[in-house]
């Protein structure tokens, strides 16, 4: 441990020298520029400490996540782009879908998919759904396991969507095995 410390004390201590030598050198040299420079740098350290510490603030801001509180309810935020997004465990795997009222099913993207478990290659798309990109192509499957928070789901009906798609949705079919969805402002609110 001793060791340790000391020789971090001596990378440091090099560290000071060969920057400090540097701008003792370059002030000899040019000191309004080098008195610019390390202006510069100074604003660009207190402006990285401050969005360090500022981080929780600006993480909230920028993403928002739910928030459990109680057993049964749990709060989701109005995130930047206008839309709430709550994350689940699909059998077992944490998964981020976008609420979704006009979607009918859970509806999984072939990563997510197969990131639970899901065998997308043997998957049968057989079936079509109507979408704001046109029709594509969806297979039914069965999620063994579903966590939103403290709220357990079993055997619950999902497709798997054919095409591209960037974020997984939670459809009403879900949304309905809540007593309470409540959109009010920017939070919504589901209680079981």
């Amino acid at each position: 441990m001793l060791a340790e410390n000391a020789a971090r004390l001596i990378y440091l201590a090099l560290l000071l020298v060969a920057v400090g030598g540097y701008f003792v050198i370059e002030f000899r040299r040019r000191p309004g520029r080098t008195l610019q420079q390390a202006m510069l740098w100074g604003l660009i350290f207190l402006g990285t400490l401050a969005a360090v510490g500022l981080w929780s603030d600006i993480r909230r801001e920028v993403a928002p996540t739910q928030a459990v509180l109680s057993a049964g309810r749990i709060e989701a935020p109005l995130a930047p782009d206008g839309h709430y997004y709550l994350k689940a465990e699909v059998n077992g795997v944490p998964v981020r879908f976008v609420v979704d009222t006009g979607a009918t099913d859970i509806v999984l993207t072939q990563r997510d998919a197969t990131r639970a478990g899901i065998d997308t290659a043997g998957l049968a798309y057989l079936g079509e759904a109507r979408t704001a990109n046109g029709i594509v192509r969806i297979a039914p499957v069965r999620i063994d396991s579903f966590a939103l928070g403290p709220i357990q789901d079993e055997n619950l009906r999902a497709v798997v969507n054919g095409s591209d798609m960037d974020t997984s949705l939670m459809g009403m079919t879900y949304l309905t095995r809540f007593a309470r969805v409540e959109f009010s402002r920017d939070r919504m609110v589901l209680e079981r």
